[in-house]
């Protein structure tokens, strides 16, 4: 009798390998710890291999599982390119991500919508998050990942993030000059709270550097040409925080909200994917 894998298990065991975990596995793809761990024993069985090591702390790959990823993921490009050639034209999964959301996930976010679904085209936008919410609301996007703003209500919470005053060590700020400040053009919704706070605390401050993304602002930070409030998620190395020492106002915190509505079973899936990995690398960061 031949033997046949199951796609589903296959699935299973290349989403705990890319979130390094079974709970997140399960969160991709909307089911229990329990049914993955299923899934996961069922494919170890019919190998005859053991695929991962098990700890409190961590799930690894052993060398048997590490060999079989090529083949899961070569099989699971197969399996969608067979499917994708049953419809009359590839499938679109539009995104918007709030810039000052998009930090170190992005990388990883794409890699792995990609090897989870790969039958489905990509299109991100990188934008403000209320031009975001906007295009979202008029119905161009599917999905939006955006920080929270106004009484905008609903969504999915993927982080929560601290910010800061950041800036390079050699940066010099006299308490009583004007503080050079490094943010995005209005209508940033960080840069309103920012100008805020500084108006709060009577700190008077000046334009230092305009920029048109956060990668532009956090490059004039690191040019040491002004200070930039950023999440401490997505602040490059080689800044600092150095709010505490010039005694400026606390940020707090913002959450990064997921908003989403599709009904497409693939573009569900690849969202439940999408979740797990921003939450699986902000947590870490």
């Amino acid at each position: 009798m031949m033997t046949t894998l199951d796609i589903g298990t296959v699935q299973a065991f290349l989403l705990v390998a890319e979130l390094q975990g079974f709970t997140r596995a399960a969160e991709a793809l909307g089911t229990t710890q329990a049914a993955v761990s299923m899934k996961l024993q069922r494919l170890e069985t019919l190998l005859g291999k053991r695929l991962v090591e098990r700890s409190p702390r961590a799930v690894r790959l052993t060398a048997d599982g590490s060999a079989f990823l090529h083949h899961a993921r070569a099989l699971m490009e197969a399996h969608d390119r067979a499917l994708s050639g049953e419809r009359p034209a590839r499938q679109r999964l539009t995104l918007g991500i709030s810039d000052h959301a998009a930090g170190p996930e992005l990388v990883p976010l794409l890699e792995r919508l990609h090897a989870m679904a790969s039958q489905l085209a990509l299109a991100v936008t990188i934008g403000f998050s209320r031009e975001v919410l906007d295009g979202y609301d008029a119905g161009e996007f599917d999905a939006v990942i955006v920080r929270q703003e106004g009484s905008r209500r609903g969504g999915e919470k993927l982080a929560e993030d601290e910010f800061g005053w950041f800036a390079t060590k050699r940066f010099v700020w006299r308490r009583g000059d004007a503080l050079p400040l490094a943010a995005l053009a209005p209508p940033c919704g960080v840069r309103a709270q920012v100008v805020r706070a500084l108006d709060k605390a009577s700190i008077t401050w000046t334009e230092g550097f305009v920029g048109g993304g956060v990668t532009a602002v956090a490059a004039a930070a690191l040019a040491g040409l002004a200070v930039a409030p950023l999440a401490r998620r997505i602040a490059p190395p080689g800044l600092i925080d150095i709010g505490p020492a010039h005694n400026l106002p606390r940020l707090g915190a913002s959450k990064v909200m997921l908003h989403s509505k599709v009904g497409d079973p693939a573009k569900l899936a690849a969202l439940r994917t999408l979740a797990a990995t921003f939450r699986s690398v902000a947590a870490a960061a």
